[in-house]
């Protein structure tokens, strides 16, 4: 079973990736790395930094496609987030999601089926 991880963009960073551009939030480029979300972070991603952004969406890839590029690392509240040492592009999305429904404080709400969906299982600290 292929492990899925994702990524919240704008629609402009969605419009970019289409065009052929890397997948990037000016985040990223700052930071060197793709930032990601597991299905258990990804309505916290979306609080924290979408509150009030309307037109966004949830793209799905497959960890594995990233071998050693994609790194666990300590973040938010001490967990461990998928980040992705190397470009990711249009071909690396599995799924999408429109975002067009908000929480009551203006939250892009997560799709269930995303929510509910598994953790991977190389995350680090988590017993296969």
């Amino acid at each position: 079973m292929a492990q899925t991880i994702y990524k919240v963009l704008t629609a402009n960073q969605l419009a970019d990736v289409e065009a052929g551009g890397p997948m990037q939030a000016p985040i990223d480029i700052d930071d060197g790395y793709v930032h990601f979300s597991t299905s258990r972070q990804v309505q916290e991603t979306l609080s924290k930094w979408f509150r009030g952004q309307k037109g966004c969406v949830l793209v799905a890839v497959n960890a594995e496609t990233f071998g050693l590029d994609l790194k666990w690392e300590v973040s938010r509240g001490g967990d461990y987030f998928p980040h992705v040492y190397t470009d990711v592009r249009e071909h690396h999305i599995r799924a999408m999601w429109l975002l067009d429904e908000f929480d009551a404080d203006g939250a892009p709400l997560a799709p269930d089926e995303v929510t509910r969906s598994p953790e991977p299982s190389t995350k680090p600290g988590r017993k296969s």
